[in-house]
């Protein structure tokens, strides 16, 4: 995957999925500029170009750390998130409205042309098209605090997490052919099952440990950061530069049974 010479501005990097995809980076030679509210691992922390502490929950503070970077960029990789165990509207926050604003601050001034936005949505969202009108409907907000206003009018069934992979996912489809037009970019979101983390225990909370351990037990293991990694930096590299607008499903194989009917949907 060639990522050489890229400057890369990721999300989380300070454990997880956001860590093994820094590695990478690295590894291929991109130069990574990290935000995240925690400070990452000292195996990365010294070949980092930058850290800056970050709340994805307060638009102000993605201003004020975008503030802090000079110069423009060529791959945004949001991949910080936070689990539905927490508060519903700092879920919906941190999740969706945070990673938009954050997207929007940079793709249309602060982004180089045949840049790559790279989003982590989540399987946990794949049933985004039965609330697809209240989605469109979300997107027409225009703002942080218009979204969060959105979302506190329109209260949704089910875990806030789940909704906000949901909208994640069809902000990523809504704007492929925006962000080509008005500036040469590409946008794709990646969609992970579950995953060997530090907040695993927290999606066994909030979906079901039965439901969890139902799918890996039909993959015979959970994912870990390493499996999802990869796809990440691959829609990041020039190597993918006519996917847009589009999702890539990395989750062993669980989706492909439950859409073939081979596995009934998982109750999440």
């Amino acid at each position: 995957m060639d990522v050489s010479g890229l400057r890369c501005l990721v999300t989380g990097t300070a454990s997880g999925i956001g860590e093994e995809v820094t590695k990478l980076l690295l590894a291929g030679g991109a130069t990574v500029l990290s935000l995240d509210r925690n400070k990452p691992g000292a195996e990365i922390a010294s070949a980092l170009e930058q850290h800056i502490e970050v709340d994805l929950a307060d638009p102000a503070s993605i201003d004020g750390a975008l503030a802090q970077i000079e110069g423009n960029i060529d791959v945004l990789a949001n991949v910080a998130g936070i689990p539905g165990t927490a508060p519903a509207e700092l879920v919906f926050k941190v999740n969706f409205l945070g990673l938009r604003h954050l997207t929007e601050a940079l793709a249309f001034e602060r982004m180089n042309q045949g840049g790559s936005i790279v989003n982590v949505a989540s399987t946990a969202g794949f049933q985004w098209a039965l609330r697809l009108d209240a989605l469109k409907d979300l997107m027409t907000t225009e703002t942080f605090d218009e979204g969060l206003e959105w979302f506190r009018a329109n209260p949704q069934q089910g875990n806030a997490y789940n909704f906000s992979k949901e909208a994640t996912t069809v902000y990523t489809l809504a704007m492929g052919g925006a962000v080509r037009e008005m500036a040469e970019l590409r946008i794709n979101a990646v969609m992970p099952g579950p995953v060997e983390t530090p907040i695993l225990a927290d999606f066994e909370e909030s979906m079901g440990k039965d439901t969890l351990d139902g799918v890996k037990a039909f993959l015979g293991r959970h994912a870990t950061p390493a499996d999802i990694a990869p796809a990440i930096v691959f829609l990041a590299s020039r190597d993918s530069g006519w996917i847009n607008g589009t999702t890539l499903i990395a989750d062993g194989g669980i989706s492909g049974a439950v859409l073939a009917g081979l596995v009934p949907p998982p109750e999440i």
